[in-house]
């Protein structure tokens, strides 16, 4: 599985009378990295902003497993997207060096967090004006 900038991923949905199962896969299968770290955020407030940084090695998969939110990413060049994650078997996948800031999240929001590294905190970039510098370069 090769992907390219931010976008949707679509994991299988099975289910039946008993309820839904989704199921993601690393190393390609659903997921376009091994998962090294597993996170969770609940409990936000709609109008927090949560992230507010960019990662040099890692890359994310967001999934929202319950509620709502937004993810506003931002490449540093003046390009932005918005994405909702509204729907427990849609991801987003976040490369690495992409800015990221999530937020408007709905009382019951669980989103779930899959990174391809385990934490560092040297490997953050949390002043938007240093990371557009760094990708500007």
């Amino acid at each position: 599985m090769r992907v390219y900038g931010p976008q949707y991923l679509e994991f299988k949905q099975n289910g039946d009378e008993r309820g839904h199962l989704v199921v993601c896969e690393s190393n390609g299968t659903d997921i376009p990295f091994d998962i090294k770290r597993i996170f969770y955020i609940y409990g936000s407030k709609s109008d927090v902003v949560r992230g507010k940084h960019a990662n040099r090695n890692s890359e994310f998969v967001l999934i929202n497993v319950h509620g709502t939110s937004k993810v506003k990413v931002m490449d540093g060049k003046g390009n932005e997207i918005v994405f909702n994650l509204n729907r427990p078997h849609t991801g987003l996948y976040i490369p690495k060096m992409v800015w990221k800031e999530m937020y408007d999240f709905s009382e019951d929001s669980v989103l779930l967090c899959l990174s391809s590294e385990h934490y560092n905190p040297d490997e953050y970039i949390r002043d938007y004006n240093r990371f557009v510098e760094i990708v500007n370069r």
